[in-house]
């Protein structure tokens, strides 16, 4: 893959001729061995690779059975025509657009390497626009959260003008993807990403607040920032995710201390989503021995929340991301084929993420998985029933009422949570109970009690890498060349460094935007980029010229 893109670089290959080159794939095996599964590859250049998938094979076998299978076939036409690495399943769940490469922070690891790849560079006001309204043309129209990312998004001098263009296309899921610096130093900030229409903040967070230096992934602990930025962003009306990326032997031992941060901020804190460490972009190069002594997979995860959390039996309570279509299709089947917008729908993998619920009391703290009161696979199968029925509204709400309560373990229920509010709660969380999708985003308020969603999402690198798991991405990114599989992007041929070579061998005016100096605890840390001296942090510089990009 690295001898692909420095041919690329050097102009020995055309991005068109990437699109057929297939001298880059080696078959692999993926194989059972002492109860863990592997996959074992040899390259004919660079030798024998081998690494885990699942350190449970047992764990890794109900999550393969528990898929539901893929989505549709998609025809994406010149938006998808990626050779090898093109999405060919489904319409996605998350399109990502990097606003800038730009970052005020330097992690490690960092999948993107941002600020370091072809140089620092926005896109331009028009790129953003079109970007999405190609995606919402694509068909069939589905609702997408839509994931301003980069680098950091608040640097770009378009991130509020994008999320108020996307809220004006019709997706009701506008998020960012931060690590909260901005958010955390400026109040009225977060109040003007609401007033945009901005409903969620993928919040990087990888420790507690007395967790060591090591475990944050960054030069230094930025808890006590991140706590200011979940509590700034909580007061303009805008929900936190949490989202830490767990390297083995750095900060696995935080993962239950995560969680239980955030059931003790329930009220601001609606999922928690983990990213076991991906070997990309800052940390592709990684020694073979660190590798595997860093290597850390969804099995690892479930485990150490059983052993740290003191709750959730993983070969019963996570299940495979897809295996929530069911709901997607109940609220496809309510609102009608006339609905401006389907149901988002998450068919990824079964390798690429898990998940599990919680029922968590926003003032007390107590927390229970949902499967203790509700089997949930059954409810799944159920739902499935339902929705082949293909029956009216009305009578599908009742035949799906029925079904949760033929699932249900009401002598399980907490004290004070009853059978209808537990119907009300699960008709607004997947969004049957309006006329649209969307309609009582907000109404989490009203309820005592919250769904707290726990989720693994584990990228791939060049080490674990399958081409199935690519073509069935749900998180594309939307770029000028069409809409390209995260892993795709990030790693694997690595399309960020090949559009970021062309961008660079296209281009006759050389200058571009020095990258921001990190802050941590008041502190400026280096970059490979160095901002000049004096340069105001968080303010984006718009005297720049930007690097064209290639049509």
């Amino acid at each position: 893959m690295r001898l692909l893109r420095e041919a690329v670089a050097c102009g020995r290959l055309a991005l068109e001729d990437v699109k057929h080159d297939r001298t880059c794939l080696i078959k692999a095996h993926i194989v059972e061995r002492d109860g863990r599964v592997l996959m074992v590859k040899r390259c004919p250049m660079h030798g024998e690779f081998e690494d885990v998938l699942s350190i449970d094979a047992e764990f890794l076998g109900r999550i393969e059975r528990l898929f539901a299978g893929r989505d549709f076939e998609a025809d994406g036409g010149s938006c998808r025509d990626h050779g090898v690495s093109s999405v060919r399943y489904g319409r996605g769940a998350v399109l990502t657009v990097d606003l800038t490469n730009r970052c005020n922070l330097n992690c490690q690891p960092c999948f993107m390497d941002a600020s370091s790849n072809g140089g620092a560079s926005d896109l331009d006001w028009n790129e953003i626009r079109a970007l999405l309204d190609r995606c919402v043309e694509m068909r069939p129209r589905r609702q997408m959260s839509v994931q301003f990312s980069g680098g950091e998004p608040t640097l770009s001098p378009h991130f509020l003008d994008s999320i108020r263009y996307a809220r004006d296309l019709g997706y009701f899921c506008v998020q960012c993807a931060s690590n909260g610096v901005r958010f955390g130093q400026d109040a009225s900030f977060c109040h003007d990403a609401k007033a945009a229409g901005l409903r969620l903040c993928y919040l990087q967070f990888d420790g507690v607040p007395d967790a060591p230096a090591s475990a944050a992934g960054s030069q230094t602990n930025l808890a006590a920032l991140k706590q200011r930025a979940v509590d700034n962003l909580h007061a303009a009306g805008i929900d936190v995710v949490l989202v830490p990326t767990i390297v083995g032997g750095r900060n696995n031992d935080q993962i239950g201390r995560i969680i239980e941060f955030a059931i003790r901020n329930a009220e601001k804190i609606t999922v928690v989503s983990f990213q076991p460490v991906s070997f990309s972009g800052r940390y592709e190069s990684i020694d073979p021995d660190l590798r595997r002594q860093q290597r850390y997979t969804l099995s690892h995860l479930v485990h150490d929340v059983r052993a740290q959390l003191g709750m959730t039996e993983p070969l019963r309570d996570w299940f495979p991301l897809s295996s929530m279509n069911p709901f997607s299709d109940l609220v496809d089947l309510v609102l009608g084929p006339s609905a401006e917008f389907g149901a988002l729908k998450c068919g990824c993998h079964p390798h690429c993420g898990v998940g599990t619920v919680l029922l968590v009391h926003k003032h007390t703290g107590r927390a229970i998985p949902v499967t203790r009161f509700l089997d949930l696979e059954r409810l799944l199968d159920d739902l499935r029933a339902v929705t082949d029925a293909g029956h009216g509204r009305l009578a599908t709400l009742a035949q799906a009422g029925l079904a949760v309560l033929r699932n249900l373990r009401p002598d399980e229920l907490p004290e004070g949570y009853g059978m209808l509010q537990l119907l009300r709660q699960l008709t607004s969380q997947v969004g049957a109970s309006g006329d649209r999708i969307g309609a009582t985003e907000g109404d989490s308020t009203s309820y005592p009690w919250r769904f707290l969603f726990v989720a693994g999402m584990w990228f791939q690198d060049l080490y674990t890498y399958d081409f199935r798991r690519t073509e069935m991405c749900i998180i594309p990114y939307g770029t000028p060349h069409g809409e390209i599989s995260f892993c795709a992007y990030n790693t694997g041929i690595g399309w960020r460094q090949l559009l970021g070579h062309a961008r660079c061998a296209a281009t006759t005016d050389m200058e571009a935007k020095p990258a921001h100096r990190p802050a941590a605890a008041g502190r400026n840390l280096r970059t490979r980029h160095e901002s000049p001296p004096g340069a105001a942090l968080l303010k984006p510089e718009r005297s720049h010229k930007r690097l064209p990009v290639v049509d």
